[in-house]
């Protein structure tokens, strides 16, 4: 499959990596580490700006620590795309990372493919519901190694929501792109709408492993194994 663009936008979750990676390690992981955590470090600056984020969302005091971690571990629990829930996350994951405690498992077919487009000219950059600095740590502690130097930008949540068109303008906007000429990965076909809505192209990851079905909307596949992205000739 050949496609036309200058730019591709990649989700992680179920389309670099797989969803059994995220939910049955990565998740597990922060939210066994998360009480402790927080209560050492609360009065660091980073972490108290996320506990009072959480607490304005939660509509809790910020000084009830029992009530923000109890909101914390419940947006958890139902996997809410909330920013202070993943930048919290990510700052747990950041220990196991480094330790080596963790290492990205991610597809080996998305690797190839990563490597190719970028050898290719084609500019990459990242769009996820996990904060920036967890995106970091994914690319940079993979099994396949430090990937990061593939990726001009990452954007998460504080972007806007996977599911609105406007976020996908202001990606495309902020990385100095026409949105025709960048073209979206995700197995989600509700980020793929928002992103045709946008202007961009889409090709959604429909992995078995991941038991994602194509959806009939967008053009589909299993991998990355024959994608070809050739650069928009002006």
């Amino acid at each position: 499959m050949k496609l036309a663009a200058d730019a591709a936008l990649v989700d992680i979750e179920g389309t670099v990596g797989s969803i059994a990676f995220v939910h049955e390690v990565l998740f597990p992981y922060a939210r066994a580490r998360m009480d402790a955590f927080v209560r050492e470090r609360c009065e660091d600056d980073a972490v108290r700006a996320v506990l009072d984020a959480a607490a304005r969302d939660a509509a809790v005091d910020v000084h009830d620590l029992d009530a923000i971690l109890h909101a914390l571990h419940e947006w958890s629990d139902r996997d809410v795309k909330i920013t202070p829930l993943k930048e919290l996350q990510g700052m747990i994951w950041k220990t196991g990372f480094e330790t080596g405690a963790v290492r990205a498992d991610l597809y080996p077919d998305a690797v190839e493919a990563l490597q190719r487009f970028h050898a290719g000219g084609v500019r990459l950059f990242v769009y996820s519901s996990g904060s920036i600095a967890a995106q970091q740590l994914l690319f940079g502690y993979s099994v396949a190694g430090d990937l990061r130097p593939l990726f001009e930008g990452y954007f998460d949540t504080t972007t806007g929501p996977k599911r609105e068109a406007a976020s996908y303008r202001r990606i495309a906007e902020s990385a100095s792109m026409s949105p025709e000429r960048v073209v979206f990965f995700s197995d989600s076909v509700a980020e793929l709408d928002a992103a045709r809505a946008a202007g961009m192209q889409t090709l959604q990851l429909a992995r078995p492993n991941d038991r994602v079905a194509a959806a009939g909307t967008h053009p589909a596949s299993e991998t990355f194994a024959g994608i070809d992205i050739e650069r928009v000739k002006r």
